[in-house]
C-alpha cells in the first residue's frame, strides 16, 4: 500500500484546511520545504492539491508544482485542483507529474474525461469527495445529490481504473480514517482506490492494512504528519509493496 504525503498549496503556501474551509488555514511553510522533507523521509508519492485552483476552477500554482517537480526528481507526483479542461491536463504531464487528479470536471464534463482517459489512460485519476456518501463538488463548495458509489460505478463503466476517495466530515480533523466506507467502496466497484481523509495515527493504517484489499492502492496522509502525530518514516516501513 503507498503512502501520499499532501502538500496543499493555497496563496503560495503549504496549508491544511480543516474540512476544506478557507478560512481555518493552518500554513506550515513552502511547498517545495514540505517537498523536499517528504522527500527526505523516502517517500515514492506526493499528492500535491492546487487548493486555490479549486476554489477558482481554474490552475492557479503551477509555477509551484513545477518548482517541486524539477527539485524532487526522484519522486512521483500526483496532482488536483482546478484541471477542468485538457491543456490544463498537457500541461501538467508535459511537466512531467505522473498523475492528474479530476474532480469536478469529471462529474460535470463527462465528455472531457473520456477524452482524457483515452488519450492518456492510466496516468488520469478521479478523486471523489462526499459527506455522508454524498458527492461535493468545486472544492467542497457544491453539494450534489449524487453517492458516491453511484458516481464511482459510473466512472467506472466508463474506463476509469483509481479514484482518490476522500471522507470530507473527517478531512483535517484526525478522527480516524472512515473504514467501512473505503470497504463498501472497494466491494461495491472494481475500481483501485487511495483512502483519503481523517487518517490520525498508525493504527489508522494498520486498519487500511487489514482491509487486505489487492485494490486498496494507498492512502492520503496530511495532517498527521503536519502535526507530527505520525512520522512519515515509520509510516513508510509498514508499506508492503
Amino acid at each position: 500500500m503507498n503512502l501520499y504525503p499532501a502538500i496543499d498549496i493555497y496563496q503560495g503556501k503549504a496549508v491544511r484546511l480543516r474540512q476544506g474551509r478557507r478560512e481555518e488555514a493552518t500554513v506550515y511553510g513552502s511547498p517545495l520545504e514540505m517537498a523536499r522533507r517528504w522527500t527526505r523521509s523516502g517517500t515514492r508519492w506526493l499528492h500535491v492539491i492546487d487548493l486555490d485552483g479549486a476554489f477558482e476552477g481554474r490552475p492557479c500554482n503551477t509555477d509551484a508544482i513545477e518548482e517541486i517537480r524539477t527539485e524532487c526528481p526522484g519522486i512521483q507526483i500526483q496532482v488536483g485542483g482546478g484541471i477542468r479542461d485538457m491543456q490544463a491536463v498537457e500541461s501538467l504531464l508535459r511537466i512531467g507529474i505522473e498523475r492528474v487528479i479530476l474532480g469536478t470536471a469529471a462529474v460535470k464534463d463527462p465528455d472531457f474525461l473520456k477524452k482524457a482517459l483515452d488519450r492518456f489512460g492510466a496516468r488520469i485519476v478521479v478523486g471523489i469527495d462526499a459527506r455522508d456518501q454524498t458527492v461535493q463538488l468545486s472544492g467542497w463548495t457544491t453539494s450534489t445529490s449524487v453517492t458516491a458509489i453511484e458516481l464511482a460505478s459510473k466512472l467506472e463503466r466508463e474506463g476509469l481504473g483509481l479514484i482518490v476517495y476522500t471522507d470530507i466530515s473527517r478531512d483535517g480533523e484526525l478522527q480516524g480514517v472512515n473504514l467501512e466506507a473505503n470497504r463498501k467502496m472497494l466491494e461495491s466497484t472494481g475500481l483501485r482506490i487511495i483512502a483519503s481523509g481523517g487518517i490520525s495515527s498508525m493504527e489508522d493504517l494498520v486498519r487500511l492494512r487489514g482491509l487486505a484489499h489487492p485494490r486498496l492502492e494507498g492512502a492520503v496522509i496530511g495532517k498527521a504528519l503536519y502535526e507530527g502525530r505520525l512520522q512519515l518514516g515509520e509510516a513508510l516501513s509498514g508499506d508492503h509493496n
